[in-house]
């Protein structure tokens, strides 16, 4: 995933920049100034391209299509309810393309802080990045992280969060924490769902080998 964090966007800045506006029912509106989530763009644009969609045909090309299978375990986990979103990037002269998760705005259901799960909520468009999934095997090291990760370390993170992202409702946030600690046990059975799910997403999936 792209390296993330908190920024400052000054006042003058939105005012002065055109592109910081949003068209919200034929209404164009100013982005709000504040502190704001930054998500570093994949690769420079003079260094390399992005790509949002690659055909089946070059999925091969993808070095980390195994990383699909950590992203599955986590959107499962925090209940993404948009489609799986993807970054394709290479440098100038690679071969070989990277694939970076963007976009995490929906999980908790968005703003909605709530967990409506269903197979194929979270999950990549096509099945060809799945083809190596051959097992519980194929999600290791991300599903036991999930399953073991400790209370403890979900608190300090929460302590990061700017008041305001959140209207400064510590129940409410303290609520969803406590939930993502529930779902820690749920995710083998999320994943379970989508797998016998009528889209059929692991076909290769050896059930001697688990």
């Amino acid at each position: 995933m792209p390296r993330t964090a908190v920024v400052d966007v000054d006042p003058w800045l939105v005012e002065h920049t055109p592109e910081l506006r949003i068209e919200l029912c034929g209404t164009r509106m100013l982005f709000t100034p504040g502190l704001s989530f930054g998500s570093r763009y994949v690769v420079s644009p003079m260094e390399g391209q992005v790509y949002d969609y690659l055909p089946e045909t070059m999925i091969a090309t993808v070095r980390n299509v195994k990383d699909f299978a950590g992203a599955l375990a986590l959107d499962k986990w925090t209940c993404n309810a948009n489609g799986r979103q993807v970054a394709f990037w290479k440098k100038a002269r690679e071969r070989k393309f990277t694939a970076c998760f963007i976009d995490q705005g929906y999980c908790f259901n968005a703003g909605e802080w709530s967990f409506p799960d269903a197979p194929l909520r979270g999950v990549f468009g096509r099945n060809d990045v799945y083809a190596c999934i051959t097992g519980w095997e194929s999600f290791e090291p991300w599903l036991s992280r999930i399953e073991s990760f400790p209370e403890s370390s979900l608190w300090p993170l929460a302590e990061e969060l700017p008041p305001e992202w959140y209207d400064a409702d510590i129940d409410a946030l303290q609520k969803l924490l406590c939930k993502l600690l529930e779902r820690r046990s749920r995710v083998r059975e999320l994943i379970l769902s989508f797998k016998n799910s009528s889209r059929n997403p692991f076909p290769n999936w050896r059930e001697w080998s688990n």
